[in-house]
């Protein structure tokens, strides 16, 4: 049986997730993500999670920087990337996304929440 010290970051993502759940609940999906982004930020804020929106990904290859650069959503907690969405349903795309953002930024947690699906907020954990 696992417990809260078990799971990677546990407490950071469950105020994570609910801030998102208090969005999704105020909005509902009908709107696009830059929407969304702004909410979620100010729901970050009132609960005084520390976050950085849009940081800067820069890709390395071998001992190169490469110029193409990445845009992450957020980083909150200084450990926790949040890619947002505002589609239909996540796929294997939107999760491989999230895994190279997460390769780039060399950390180890994303979530992958999702604002857009009619009937509920939809949201994953994806550690690297």
């Amino acid at each position: 049986m696992s417990t809260n010290k078990d799971i990677l970051f546990a407490d950071e993502c469950y105020q994570l997730v609910g801030a998102a759940f208090e969005v999704y609940n105020e909005l509902g999906a009908e709107f696009l993500e830059p929407v969304y982004q702004e909410a979620y930020e100010i729901e970050l804020s009132e609960k005084q999670i520390a976050f950085v929106a849009q940081p800067q990904l820069k890709i390395k290859y071998k001992e190169y920087t490469l110029e193409k650069e990445y845009f992450a959503d957020l980083i909150a907690h200084q450990e926790i990337l949040i890619e947002l969405k505002a589609i239909e349903k996540l796929t294997k795309r939107e999760e491989s996304q999230v895994l190279n953002y997460l390769k780039a930024s060399n950390l180890r947690l994303g979530l992958l929440i999702n604002f857009g699906h009619d009937q509920k907020l939809e949201w994953k954990r994806i550690i690297r």
